[in-house]
Protein backbone atom coordinates (compact mmCIF):
# COMPACT_ATOMS: atom_id res chain seq x y z
CA UNK A 1 0.00 0.00 0.00
CA UNK A 2 1.41 3.26 -1.12
CA UNK A 3 2.77 5.29 1.93
CA UNK A 4 0.97 8.53 0.93
CA UNK A 5 -2.23 6.05 1.69
CA UNK A 6 -0.91 5.05 5.40
CA UNK A 7 -0.84 8.51 6.25
CA UNK A 8 -3.70 9.76 5.23
CA UNK A 9 -5.11 6.68 7.75
CA UNK A 10 -2.74 7.05 10.14
CA UNK A 11 -3.67 11.00 10.10
CA UNK A 12 -7.74 10.32 9.91
CA UNK A 13 -6.83 7.42 13.38
CA UNK A 14 -4.57 10.06 15.45
CA UNK A 15 -6.86 13.32 15.13
CA UNK A 16 -9.73 12.22 17.69
CA UNK A 17 -6.33 10.51 19.78
CA UNK A 18 -5.14 13.88 20.35
CA UNK A 19 -4.36 15.72 23.40
CA UNK A 20 -3.89 19.36 21.91
CA UNK A 21 -1.07 21.07 24.12
CA UNK A 22 -0.26 24.76 25.50
CA UNK A 23 2.15 24.61 28.29
CA UNK A 24 3.66 28.06 28.25
CA UNK A 25 4.87 29.56 31.46
CA UNK A 26 3.56 32.89 29.66
CA UNK A 27 -0.16 31.61 28.44
CA UNK A 28 -2.72 34.01 29.17
CA UNK A 29 -6.43 33.74 28.64
CA UNK A 30 -6.55 34.65 25.29
CA UNK A 31 -4.17 31.57 24.18
CA UNK A 32 -6.32 29.14 25.73
CA UNK A 33 -8.92 30.85 23.75
CA UNK A 34 -7.10 30.15 20.71
CA UNK A 35 -5.91 26.70 21.59
CA UNK A 36 -9.47 25.74 22.00
CA UNK A 37 -10.58 27.48 18.61
CA UNK A 38 -8.08 25.17 16.99
CA UNK A 39 -9.67 22.17 18.48
CA UNK A 40 -12.94 23.11 16.10
CA UNK A 41 -11.96 21.44 12.84
CA UNK A 42 -13.30 20.52 9.36
CA UNK A 43 -11.93 16.69 10.01
CA UNK A 44 -13.43 16.10 14.26
CA UNK A 45 -11.95 17.60 17.37
CA UNK A 46 -9.43 15.88 18.96
CA UNK A 47 -9.87 14.22 22.76
CA UNK A 48 -8.45 16.88 24.94
CA UNK A 49 -6.54 19.86 25.70
CA UNK A 50 -4.06 20.15 27.49
CA UNK A 51 -3.54 23.15 30.33
CA UNK A 52 -1.13 24.42 33.09
CA UNK A 53 -4.34 24.27 36.20
CA UNK A 54 -4.79 28.46 36.29
CA UNK A 55 -6.53 27.84 32.31
CA UNK A 56 -8.86 24.95 33.29
CA UNK A 57 -12.10 27.32 33.58
CA UNK A 58 -10.88 29.69 30.93
CA UNK A 59 -10.73 26.77 28.59
CA UNK A 60 -13.99 25.56 29.66
CA UNK A 61 -15.46 28.60 28.48
CA UNK A 62 -13.43 28.94 25.62
CA UNK A 63 -14.68 25.23 24.65
CA UNK A 64 -18.63 25.98 25.62
CA UNK A 65 -17.91 28.66 23.17
CA UNK A 66 -17.08 26.81 20.40
CA UNK A 67 -19.80 24.34 20.95
CA UNK A 68 -17.60 21.49 22.06
CA UNK A 69 -18.29 21.47 25.55
CA UNK A 70 -18.43 17.66 26.62
CA UNK A 71 -16.79 16.80 23.57
CA UNK A 72 -13.21 17.67 24.15
CA UNK A 73 -11.93 16.98 27.69
CA UNK A 74 -9.79 19.14 29.73
CA UNK A 75 -5.92 17.76 30.80
CA UNK A 76 -4.56 19.84 33.52
CA UNK A 77 -0.73 18.83 34.79
CA UNK A 78 0.26 18.76 38.04
CA UNK A 79 3.90 18.43 39.32
CA UNK A 80 4.97 19.47 36.63
CA UNK A 81 7.40 20.06 34.43
CA UNK A 82 9.91 18.95 37.48
CA UNK A 83 8.62 15.60 38.51
CA UNK A 84 9.24 16.52 42.46
CA UNK A 85 8.64 14.45 44.96
CA UNK A 86 6.72 16.49 47.85
CA UNK A 87 3.86 13.94 47.60
CA UNK A 88 1.30 16.39 49.64
CA UNK A 89 2.19 19.02 47.07
CA UNK A 90 0.96 17.41 44.17
CA UNK A 91 -2.15 15.65 45.65
CA UNK A 92 -3.40 19.12 46.06
CA UNK A 93 -2.41 20.61 42.73
CA UNK A 94 -4.40 17.56 41.73
CA UNK A 95 -6.83 17.95 43.60
CA UNK A 96 -7.39 21.89 43.27
CA UNK A 97 -7.56 21.12 39.25
CA UNK A 98 -9.89 18.76 39.42
CA UNK A 99 -12.00 20.87 41.70
CA UNK A 100 -11.61 23.70 39.15
CA UNK A 101 -13.00 21.40 36.77
CA UNK A 102 -10.47 19.14 35.00
CA UNK A 103 -11.65 15.86 33.44
CA UNK A 104 -7.87 14.57 33.53
CA UNK A 105 -4.96 15.42 35.50
CA UNK A 106 -1.40 14.65 33.95
CA UNK A 107 1.16 14.45 36.62
CA UNK A 108 4.84 13.98 36.68
CA UNK A 109 5.92 10.72 38.52
CA UNK A 110 8.92 11.82 41.14
CA UNK A 111 11.14 10.05 38.43
CA UNK A 112 14.17 10.65 40.82
CA UNK A 113 13.47 9.55 43.65
CA UNK A 114 13.10 5.82 41.17
CA UNK A 115 16.43 6.38 40.27
CA UNK A 116 17.49 6.96 44.16
CA UNK A 117 15.65 3.29 44.37
CA UNK A 118 12.74 4.83 46.50
CA UNK A 119 10.42 3.04 45.23
CA UNK A 120 7.74 3.64 47.96
CA UNK A 121 7.88 7.27 47.38
CA UNK A 122 6.89 6.80 43.45
CA UNK A 123 4.33 4.30 44.45
CA UNK A 124 2.62 6.42 47.46
CA UNK A 125 2.95 9.80 45.04
CA UNK A 126 0.93 7.67 42.27
CA UNK A 127 -1.86 6.67 45.03
CA UNK A 128 -2.27 10.11 46.62
CA UNK A 129 -2.81 11.90 43.73
CA UNK A 130 -5.20 8.97 42.20
CA UNK A 131 -7.28 9.85 45.65
CA UNK A 132 -7.00 13.12 44.68
CA UNK A 133 -8.99 12.91 41.68
CA UNK A 134 -12.15 11.61 43.91
CA UNK A 135 -12.98 9.52 40.97
CA UNK A 136 -14.21 12.83 38.79
CA UNK A 137 -11.07 12.52 36.52
CA UNK A 138 -8.34 10.88 34.66
CA UNK A 139 -4.94 10.30 36.23
CA UNK A 140 -2.25 9.97 33.98
CA UNK A 141 1.08 9.49 35.21
CA UNK A 142 4.22 10.97 33.18
CA UNK A 143 7.08 8.91 33.83
CA UNK A 144 9.59 11.24 31.96
CA UNK A 145 11.20 8.16 30.40
CA UNK A 146 13.95 9.90 28.56
CA UNK A 147 15.35 11.02 31.99
CA UNK A 148 15.53 6.82 33.80
CA UNK A 149 18.47 4.87 32.80
CA UNK A 150 17.82 1.54 31.12
CA UNK A 151 14.25 -0.42 30.05
CA UNK A 152 14.20 -1.92 33.49
CA UNK A 153 13.68 1.11 35.07
CA UNK A 154 10.72 2.22 32.42
CA UNK A 155 10.00 -1.04 33.32
CA UNK A 156 9.29 -0.18 37.39
CA UNK A 157 8.28 2.75 36.55
CA UNK A 158 5.02 1.41 34.64
CA UNK A 159 4.17 -1.29 37.31
CA UNK A 160 4.66 1.11 40.14
CA UNK A 161 1.96 3.68 38.66
CA UNK A 162 -0.07 0.52 37.62
CA UNK A 163 -0.12 -0.43 40.86
CA UNK A 164 -0.81 2.88 41.97
CA UNK A 165 -3.85 3.59 40.26
CA UNK A 166 -3.09 5.29 37.25
CA UNK A 167 -5.57 5.41 34.38
CA UNK A 168 -2.51 6.19 31.58
CA UNK A 169 1.04 5.96 31.57
CA UNK A 170 2.67 8.75 29.50
CA UNK A 171 6.15 8.99 28.12
CA UNK A 172 7.40 12.71 29.18
CA UNK A 173 6.69 15.77 29.73
CA UNK A 174 8.36 17.15 26.48
CA UNK A 175 10.70 19.26 28.36
CA UNK A 176 13.18 16.44 28.77
CA UNK A 177 16.39 15.94 26.42
CA UNK A 178 14.30 12.78 24.99
CA UNK A 179 10.93 12.39 24.38
CA UNK A 180 8.84 9.60 23.74
CA UNK A 181 10.93 6.87 22.13
CA UNK A 182 8.83 3.80 20.47
CA UNK A 183 11.59 1.79 22.56
CA UNK A 184 10.34 3.46 25.74
CA UNK A 185 6.52 3.16 24.75
CA UNK A 186 7.30 -0.58 23.67
CA UNK A 187 8.17 -1.26 27.53
CA UNK A 188 5.22 0.74 28.62
CA UNK A 189 2.67 -0.84 26.74
CA UNK A 190 3.93 -4.74 27.26
CA UNK A 191 4.01 -3.63 30.55
CA UNK A 192 0.07 -2.49 30.32
CA UNK A 193 -0.57 -5.45 28.54
CA UNK A 194 1.17 -7.68 30.75
CA UNK A 195 -0.88 -6.31 34.19
CA UNK A 196 -4.10 -6.66 32.79
CA UNK A 197 -5.32 -3.69 34.43
CA UNK A 198 -7.17 -1.28 32.34
CA UNK A 199 -4.69 1.29 31.80
CA UNK A 200 -4.11 3.77 28.71
CA UNK A 201 -0.79 4.42 26.98
CA UNK A 202 0.27 8.48 26.52
CA UNK A 203 2.56 9.11 23.66
CA UNK A 204 3.79 12.99 24.15
CA UNK A 205 7.46 14.38 23.95
CA UNK A 206 8.50 14.94 19.94
CA UNK A 207 5.46 13.43 18.58
CA UNK A 208 4.77 16.25 16.43
CA UNK A 209 4.54 15.18 12.58
CA UNK A 210 1.65 12.46 10.75
CA UNK A 211 5.05 10.16 10.82
CA UNK A 212 5.14 10.40 14.11
CA UNK A 213 1.53 9.57 15.26
CA UNK A 214 2.33 6.39 12.54
CA UNK A 215 4.78 5.30 14.31
CA UNK A 216 2.99 5.38 17.21
CA UNK A 217 -0.66 3.97 16.08
CA UNK A 218 1.71 1.14 14.36
CA UNK A 219 3.18 -0.20 17.57
CA UNK A 220 0.05 -0.11 19.56
CA UNK A 221 -2.29 -2.14 17.13
CA UNK A 222 1.00 -5.02 17.05
CA UNK A 223 1.14 -5.22 20.91
CA UNK A 224 -2.28 -4.34 22.53
CA UNK A 225 -4.25 -4.89 18.90
CA UNK A 226 -6.21 -2.39 16.67
CA UNK A 227 -9.10 -2.33 18.06
CA UNK A 228 -7.04 -0.40 21.46
CA UNK A 229 -6.46 2.41 19.35
CA UNK A 230 -9.17 4.92 20.72
CA UNK A 231 -9.03 7.58 22.85
CA UNK A 232 -10.07 5.88 25.78
CA UNK A 233 -6.91 3.73 25.81
CA UNK A 234 -4.45 6.15 23.47
CA UNK A 235 -3.64 9.40 23.18
CA UNK A 236 -0.40 11.60 21.46
CA UNK A 237 0.39 14.64 23.16
CA UNK A 238 1.94 17.67 21.65
CA UNK A 239 1.44 21.03 20.59
CA UNK A 240 2.38 20.82 17.31
CA UNK A 241 0.73 17.91 15.79
CA UNK A 242 -3.12 18.93 15.30
CA UNK A 243 -1.53 21.85 12.45
CA UNK A 244 0.19 19.02 11.11
CA UNK A 245 -2.93 16.18 11.10
CA UNK A 246 -5.07 19.23 9.19
CA UNK A 247 -2.80 20.03 6.44
CA UNK A 248 -2.05 16.38 5.73
CA UNK A 249 -6.24 15.91 5.22
CA UNK A 250 -6.69 19.20 3.62
CA UNK A 251 -4.81 17.60 0.96
CA UNK A 252 -6.08 14.28 0.43
CA UNK A 253 -8.83 14.43 -2.55
CA UNK A 254 -10.93 12.07 0.13
CA UNK A 255 -11.08 14.55 2.51
CA UNK A 256 -11.01 18.00 0.92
Amino acid sequence: MPASINLLQAARQALPLLDVTRLDTADRDADIESLCQQAKTPFGHPAAVCVYPQFVVAARRALTAHTLSGEVRIAAVANFPEGGDDIMAAARETREAVASGADEVDVVLPWRALLDGDEDTCLEFVEMCKAACGGQALLKVILEAGELEDPAQIRRASELAIEGGADFLKTATGRAATGATPEAATVMLEAIRESGEDVGFKAAGGVDTAEDAATYLSLVADIMGPAWIAPTHLRLGSTTLLPNLVATLAGSPDTA
